[in-house]
């Protein structure tokens, strides 16, 4: 029995991770989205349990303290981590797993699973990604400065990936986030 195959995607905020994410399960049948966990208060419209668990900072601690999380970091201000049961039950039964997180999270991953495939989704420039995130609305001035300037840090490691994918065209980067899926992925599915 052949484990899945985990695919770790990161990038700076506004580079439209997100987006692609969603499209790809759409263009790519049987792939699995693990939902992280984080104590940041849910934005409009997003659903407990679907686009995060929310935690409050005790429940967060309390399971950092019992090793429940496969990785976790601090991120503006909040903590995000992603359970260790749900990701490792998906793989041994032969599931293909998507982890959308931060380059932190990707490479404590990494280190505990080193088979994982990360690849960096970035925007076409920083006025675009300064764009993408006051676009949102979600973000004061001084967050939205603090966003900028992770992202030039995070920049600064796209060596470290497996795949680099820009997204310029969704459509395009789409395409191509699922042509690399395809060449790394378990055939044999979900059990």
């Amino acid at each position: 029995m052949r484990a899945g195959s985990l695919f770790i995607i990161s990038g700076p905020s506004g580079a439209g991770k997100g987006t692609l994410v969603d499209r790809l399960v759409t263009r790519v049948p049987g792939l699995q989205v693990s939902t992280s966990a984080t104590t940041r208060a849910p934005r409009p419209g997003e659903i407990d349990g679907d686009d995060y668990v929310f935690l409050s900072s005790d429940e967060f601690q309390r399971r950092v303290d019992e090793g429940a999380f496969l990785e976790w970091a601090e991120v503006h201000g909040n903590r995000y981590g992603t359970l260790r049961s749900t990701v490792e039950e998906r793989l041994s039964k032969g599931c293909d797993v998507i982890l959308e997180i931060d380059p932190q999270g990707a490479f404590q991953v990494k280190d505990v699973l080193p088979s994982s495939v990360l690849i960096f989704i970035t925007a076409p420039s920083m006025t675009e990604l300064e764009r993408r995130i006051r676009k949102r609305g979600a973000e004061s001035d001084d967050e939205v400065r603090m966003r900028l300037e992770t992202a030039e840090r995070e920049l600064r490691l796209v060596g470290t990936y497996h795949h680099v994918v820009e997204n310029d065209d969704v459509s395009l980067a789409t395409e191509r986030l699922a042509e690399i899926v395809e060449s790394h992925r378990s055939h044999e599915g979900c059990r």
